[in-house]
């Protein structure tokens, strides 16, 4: 079975906003309504489609490209088989290309992350999508547990410096770098796998070929790195709606747009991949011998000796010279089986019953129907020495245990020589075989132990030579026939596609980019809640706008989970934009209600936060200009201008109008009513400023003239003689000129505040 490229035919990621997609509606599959020039619906009709897709994981980086159908071009051919199937996905093995280290490396120089690291990935990259299909293909890095034991401030910024370095050192698609570029979760990758997984062995589009009773055909999904183990599985009907809560509902897409649904259950035990488990077993091993200088470990050939951390012991070092202990290996693997036993945390307590290991709520395991494939950590422990000559062989206890106990009971110098004749094959080095019995020991624990496999060889004999049965490579060739009927089988690649969690997430995003059918929802992921709503942690598979049906083909009316989609990841990182854009908005329109309004605006701020706008307090701080043109001034810019008293009958107010404003022109001219509808009581002069004889009612007339002006110099505040005193408007008149800027030589006695000419002589009243 060849694996030939079969995939999207929705809108590629647009920078173009669109309402329609926004809300959720249906949009039409004229992709020139939703893409824009004709250009594009001529590349639309096209045959391929392309993704890449960064596997960062802790040891290296690893580049996969991968290649898709579009639908319409298999509409096109009418081909009824394909549009019936999830798209198919083309990849090769050339096509990926790794480095090294892990980008978790760069926790404290994430500015390096680009030109040190991701340059060679992007460069190969690019070598292997067409140039003219670059721009159409969307870049996916998914970072795993390396990244996840990062300080969170270290692992933004390597995530910040990955984005900046795609957008501009490369052409790829990168629509959001929140979904393109992220750490996910162990129970992210473990669904990924589970896709992979069942999409090779055809487990979605082959169900009748795969029944394994009870209505199940599905498989099952094991994987173990360094620091971590996975486990996905579909439970039996039964155990599912038991624990319905507990799933992912999974949603997918065919090429002819009709949905797919699966309720998964995922979880992830941090702390039991194999290195991490390595190093919690050699703790138990030096606490429970706190003053040996010579450890014996059992889980390491007999007769090697290296460090704790497990490298050789140099001459010279703490350990030789005993300072500090070192472990001795004894090579008796049983024992190696009990030690390691104990760290599967089978004794804390299960507040969710069922649990496994470690008190994580699992539920029940059907083994009838339930049938797993191991990757990773599974693969290379079982094949890497015991069966690079047979890759076909199946896992089964019995055979397995076997070569493992004679391997690592032999003597270190044996196993030496064996790797030097390359008996294993030259990709096995010392090290490989080093750690290859604690690995074996921890793989036969968490299998039969903690997860509860059952021993083929021993439980299920089958009367094969040794009890078990030899898988060939034709029988998996015809895996989908024959339906991987063992309860477990570790796997690396089916039908020369190599099982990995990169390979679901292009599965589910290829999915994605299918035309949906009337009534089909939304590709991904999230909390199990059945229905039409989304749920608040759905998970899309990429930052583009997807195509989202409407309740009624053609009805106009919106999605009912439209603002599901509003507040998800892309569109919810454009609420501080319009925040920022309100306050702009708000702040135009406050340059531009004028300066009295400010002013009174200005006012009724600090009474509001306790400071009175007349207080001493505020009166010593000096208004600069800036402040009074943004602020208004709450005090008079200049001294008052006393002239000889005028008759204290003219300093009673008239009764105005509240409603009325002063004018603000040019000239200086005002009308009563406005100006003092607008003057606020802080503005009229107290007994202070007034003669003693005004101040205490004197009938003696004068003149008393305010000439106060306000920052901008626009017109007086509080008293001034009425508008039919022509000799007051030229009073005014002749102030106002003595208040023109002072030569630069002056200076100012304070901003805002010219000093008096010496040319000009004071204002005398005239006497006739």
């Amino acid at each position: 079975m060849q694996l030939e490229p079969l995939d999207s035919t929705l809108a590629r990621t647009h920078p173009t906003f669109s309402p329609d997609i926004l809300i959720g509606m249906h949009v039409s599959t004229n992709h020139s309504a939703t893409n824009g020039p004709n250009t594009r619906d001529n590349k639309m009709s096209q045959k391929h489609r392309w993704s890449v897709i960064l596997d960062a994981g802790s040891s290296g980086s690893r580049v996969y490209v991968y290649e898709y159908k579009t639908a319409e071009y298999v509409k096109e051919k009418d081909d009824t088989k394909e549009l019936e199937r999830l798209p198919k996905i083309k990849t090769k093995k050339k096509w990926n290309y790794k480095v090294h280290p892990g980008i978790s490396t760069f926790g404290e120089k994430p500015e390096l992350v680009g030109p040190d690291h991701l340059k060679d990935l992007i460069k190969f990259a690019e070598e292997i999508v067409p140039k003219d299909e670059i721009e159409d293909t969307p870049i996916f890095l998914l970072a795993t547990a390396g990244m996840r034991l990062l300080p969170e401030y270290q692992r933004n910024a390597v995530l910040e410096n990955v984005c900046t370095y795609l957008k501009r050192n490369s052409k790829f698609q990168l629509p959001d770098c929140d979904l393109h570029i992220q750490v996910i979760p162990g129970e992210t990758e473990g669904l990924y796998g589970w896709i992979a997984a069942n999409y090779l062995l055809g487990g979605f589009d082959k169900p009748e070929k795969n029944d394994h009773g009870k209505d199940h055909n599905t498989y099952g999904f094991l994987d173990m790195g360094g620091a971590s183990a996975q486990i996905a599985f579909a439970p039996n009907a039964t155990e599912a709606e038991k624990h319905a809560n507990d799933l992912k509902l999974l949603r997918l897409r065919k090429a002819n747009g009709e949905p797919m649904e699966y309720g998964v259950f995922v979880t992830t035990w941090l702390g039991f991949g194999a290195n991490e488990a390595r190093r919690r077993y050699v703790e138990h091993l030096l606490e429970a011998s706190p003053e040996a200088h010579e450890v014996p470990d059992p889980c390491l050939p007999a007769g090697l000796m290296v460090k704790s951390s497990g490298e050789p012991i140099e001459p010279g070092s703490s350990e030789a010279s005993g300072k500090k202990p070192h472990l001795i290996g004894t090579g008796a693997f049983a024992e190696c089986l009990s030690s390691t036993f104990p760290l599967l945390e089978k004794n804390k307590p299960c507040d969710d019953p069922p649990c496994l290991l470690n008190g994580v709520h699992t539920p029940a395991i059907d083994f009838d129907v339930n049938h797993f494939v191991g990757v990773s950590e599974y693969w290379h422990t079982t094949h890497e020495v015991f069966a690079m000559a047979h890759k076909d062989r199946a896992y089964d206890f019995r055979s397995y245990q076997k070569q493992v106990s004679e391997l690592c009971s032999r003597d270190w110098e044996d196993n030496e020589k064996d790797v030097a004749k390359e008996k294993w094959g030259h990709k096995v080095d010392e090290k490989t075989v080093e750690e290859v019995c604690f690995k074996a020991s921890w793989l036969i624990n968490m299998l039969h132990e903690g997860i509860g496999v059952p021993r083929v060889g021993i439980e299920q004999g089958d009367g094969s030579v040794g009890g078990h049965a030899n898988k060939t490579n034709q029988m998996l060739d015809e895996a989908e026939d024959r339906g991987f009927l063992d309860p477990f089988q570790a796997v690396d690649k089916i039908d020369g596609t190599e099982l990995s969690w990169t390979l679901g997430k292009m599965v589910l995003y290829a999915s994605s980019q299918m035309p949906p059918a009337k009534d089909a929802m939304a590709v991904g992921f999230g909390s199990n809640i059945p229905g039409l709503k989304l749920p608040s942690d759905f998970q899309f598979p990429s930052g583009e706008h997807e195509l989202l049906p409407s309740t009624s083909s053609g009805s106009g009316k919106e999605s009912k989970d439209w603002h599901d989609r509003l507040l998800h990841s892309s569109y919810s990182r454009q609420v501080p934009g319009l925040i920022i854009f309100l306050l702009i908005l708000a702040f135009a329109a406050y340059l531009l209600c004028g300066r009295e309004r400010r002013t009174t605006m200005w006012h009724k701020v600090l009474t509001l936060t306790g400071h009175k706008p007349g207080s001493p307090r505020n009166k010593r701080r000096r208004a600069g200009p800036l402040t009074s043109k943004l602020f208004g001034n709450s005090e008079p810019a200049y001294d008052r201008v006393l002239e000889e008293a005028a008759d204290p009958d003219e300093f009673e107010l008239s009764d105005i109008h509240s409603e009325g404003r002063y004018s603000d022109s040019s000239t200086g001219s005002y009308d009563i009513p406005n100006r003092t509808g607008r003057t606020s009581g802080m503005a009229t002069p107290s007994a202070r400023g007034l003669s003693p004889d005004v101040a205490r009612g004197s009938p003696k007339k004068g003149i008393f003239d305010n000439t106060s002006l306000s920052s901008a110099g626009s017109l007086p505040y509080g008293l001034g003689i009425t508008p039919f005193d022509r000799g007051g408007l030229i009073v005014r008149a002749e102030s106002k000129e003595r208040l023109a800027p002072a030569p630069s030589s002056l200076g100012r006695s304070r901003t805002g505040s010219p000093r008096r000419s010496p040319l000009i002589s004071p204002l005398k009243e005239s006497v006739d």
